[in-house]
């Protein structure tokens, strides 16, 4: 089978991407707003981009109308936002603020999210989150330039919260504890935590390469 994205309708090539491009890990990312109200929506357009700067980028799609999302509004404004990572126990309620709130209203509020103050940014954070990274924006554009379709945001992070019950004993995320989920096709979901996790080890030679060599 072969599919033509040049040829495809978007909705037809956003299912399958995101049927295929997968697991996709999921950012709850929390904001405020100018006027100061707190909003939490989660994205699956989320990924590191760099370790140097410690840096994520995450890809709010625009509204039907073509206007920017609040999150993308509050990041433009202010500067800061917070990416939470979602653990499974709290699946639901993740879901309950992908609802599209109109603007002003709090998903922290409305959906009985428990929060905590940051400490480097002026958003919350969700408390309960396996892993929250404070960030500053680092950069924020439409894409397409042309018709935009979506926006990219570039986030350094400046401090994360780890919860300590998925460190091993030596301080180090262990995967077996860590059990986060992530976005699928259609209304499917996975988690970090599986018995079909394997580990595997860097080919013969790796570690004898010179440090700063790019990956291939």
């Amino acid at each position: 089978m072969i599919i033509d994205f040049t040829k495809t309708d978007p909705l037809l090539a956003y299912q399958w991407l995101t049927a295929t491009v997968t697991p996709r890990p999921i950012a709850w990312v929390s904001t405020r707003s100018a006027q100061g109200i707190s909003n939490l929506a989660p994205f699956s357009f989320f990924q590191v981009v760099t370790g140097t700067p410690p840096t994520v980028m995450l890809s709010p799609l625009v509204q039907g109308d073509g206007s920017p999302k609040d999150t993308v509004r509050n990041i433009q404004d202010t500067g800061e936002f917070v990416v939470n990572l979602v653990p499974f126990a709290m699946a639901d309620q993740m879901n309950a603020t992908a609802f599209g709130y109109e603007h002003g209203i709090s998903e922290f509020e409305r959906c009985h999210i428990p929060s905590q103050a940051a400490e480097r940014v002026q958003p919350l954070r969700v408390d309960g989150a396996s892993v929250s990274f404070e960030c500053r924006m680092a950069a924020l554009y439409p894409y397409p330039e042309h018709k935009p379709s979506c926006h990219i945001i570039l986030g350094e992070v400046l401090l994360a919260h780890i919860d300590e019950s998925i460190l091993d004993e030596r301080g180090r995320v262990d995967p077996a504890r860590l059990d986060i989920i992530a976005r699928m096709g259609g209304k499917w979901y996975s988690r970090t935590r599986s018995e079909t996790n394997f580990e595997l080890s860097r080919p013969s030679g790796w570690d004898d390469r010179s440090a700063g060599r790019t990956n291939r």
